[in-house]
C-alpha cells in the first residue's frame, strides 16, 4: 500500500482526500467515491497503486484520438476505480471496483512492457487514470525521460493542483464532456460539470494535444440545441480546431435509454460542424465524421476504414502543410 498524495488530517479521526473535487472525507478503514484511495493505519493509501486490470496494443484512434500520430499504435494501460458512478458505464466492472490480488507492476514494468511492444506511447485509460494519480505520475516521469509519449483517457475531474502537476508530464489526452448540463452530471455521474470544464482548459493552458469526446444520449432535450452549447463552449475555450468525437450511446451497465439512433447522431454531428473544424462519429458504421479534411479547401488528408480500427492512411499533407492549398495541418503526424 502505497502513501497517497493530495490529502490532510481535518480532525483526529478523518482524512480528507484533495486529488479531485469530491475532497472525500474518510475515516480509518474507510475508502473514498474512488473506491482505491482508502484510510490505513492513520493515513490515505493508494491501494490501486500498480494494479493494472489491463495491457494491450491498441490503435490511438481508438482512444479516440484522430490528430495524433494517426495510424500509429499505443500500450494502453487499464487500472481500477473511478470518481464517477456513471450509471451508463461501459467499463463498470473495472471502474467500479478494485482487484488488489497478485502483485502490482511498477513504473519500470511499464516502461519495459512499451519497449516490448515497439511503440513510442502509452495511454492510461479503460478506467479513470486521475483516481491512480501516483501511478500514473511515476509512469508519466519515467517513460519520458526515456523519449516515450504519455496520453490520458480521462472524465477530467481533477482539482487543479494535481491536474497541473500531471499535465505537464502529459503529452496528448482526450477529455469526456459528458454533458453542458450540470444537473446531468449530478444525477447520472454523480459528479460535476464546471472542475470538467476547468481541466480541459488547464490542459489547453498546458500545451497539450487535447481532443473531446461526447457520448451522445438521448434526452428530452432538443439534439441540436445541445451540440451548440458544447460546441460553443469548445470552440470559445479551446479553439476551433480542437476535434470533437460524438460516440453513439449503447445501454450499459444499470441504464435502459434507448440507443442512439443514426439520424440523431447525424444531427448532432451537423450541429456541432457549424462552430468546429473537425467533429468525428464513434461507435456506428458511417463514411460522415470518418476522415480528416482539411477545413479551407476541403483536400482530404486522412482517410480511415472501420472508424480507423483499420486501415489510416494518411494523404495530402506536404511537410506540415495541405498539399491543396498551403494551410498548416491540424494534425501531429
Amino acid at each position: 500500500m502505497d502513501p497517497a498524495a493530495e490529502y490532510q488530517q481535518v480532525v483526529d479521526d478523518t482524512i480528507r482526500c484533495d486529488l479531485c473535487p469530491h475532497h472525500c472525507r474518510v475515516r480509518e478503514g474507510q475508502c473514498g467515491r474512488c473506491h482505491v484511495r482508502c484510510v490505513r493505519d492513520g493515513e490515505l493509501k493508494a491501494l490501486s497503486y500498480g494494479r493494472i486490470s489491463s495491457l494491450q496494443i491498441d490503435p490511438v484512434e481508438k482512444k479516440p484520438l484522430y490528430h495524433y500520430y494517426p495510424g500509429s499504435h499505443i500500450l494502453s494501460v487499464g487500472g481500477w476505480g473511478c470518481n464517477f458512478a456513471c450509471d451508463f458505464c461501459q467499463n463498470w466492472s473495472i471502474s467500479q471496483s478494485l482487484d488488489d490480488h497478485g502483485e502490482p507492476a511498477t513504473p519500470e514494468a511499464v516502461l519495459a512492457a512499451v519497449r516490448r511492444a515497439r511503440v513510442q506511447q502509452v495511454a492510461y485509460t479503460y478506467n479513470e487514470p486521475l483516481v491512480n494519480y501516483e501511478f500514473v505520475r511515476d509512469c508519466s516521469r519515467l517513460l519520458r525521460e526515456h523519449g516515450f509519449r504519455n496520453v490520458l483517457v480521462t472524465n477530467g475531474f481533477l482539482d487543479p493542483i494535481p491536474a497541473q502537476a500531471l499535465l505537464a508530464l502529459t503529452d496528448a489526452l482526450n477529455v469526456d464532456i459528458k454533458s453542458m448540463d450540470d444537473d446531468f452530471y449530478r444525477r447520472r455521474c454523480h459528479g460535476r460539470l464546471e472542475p470538467v470544464l476547468r481541466f480541459a482548459r488547464l490542459a489547453r493552458e498546458a500545451g497539450c494535444h487535447l481532443e473531446i469526446t461526447h457520448l451522445l444520449m438521448p434526452d428530452d432535450q432538443p439534439i441540436p440545441d445541445r451540440m451548440i452549447r458544447l460546441a460553443e463552449w469548445i470552440a470559445a475555450n479551446l479553439g476551433t480546431q480542437t476535434p470533437l468525437h460524438i460516440s453513439a450511446y449503447h445501454p450499459q451497465y444499470r441504464s435502459q435509454t434507448t440507443a442512439t439512433l443514426p439520424d440523431q447522431l447525424l444531427a448532432a454531428y451537423h450541429a456541432a460542424s457549424e462552430y468546429l473544424s473537425f467533429v468525428y462519429l464513434g461507435n456506428v458504421v458511417s463514411t460522415t465524421g470518418r476522415d480528416t479534411f482539411c477545413p479551407h479547401c476541403g483536400h482530404g488528408w486522412v482517410r480511415r476504414a472501420d472508424g480507423g480500427y483499420g486501415s489510416v492512411e494518411t494523404v495530402g499533407i506536404n511537410h506540415g502543410l495541405c498539399s491543396g492549398c498551403g494551410a498548416p495541418v491540424a494534425l501531429r503526424c
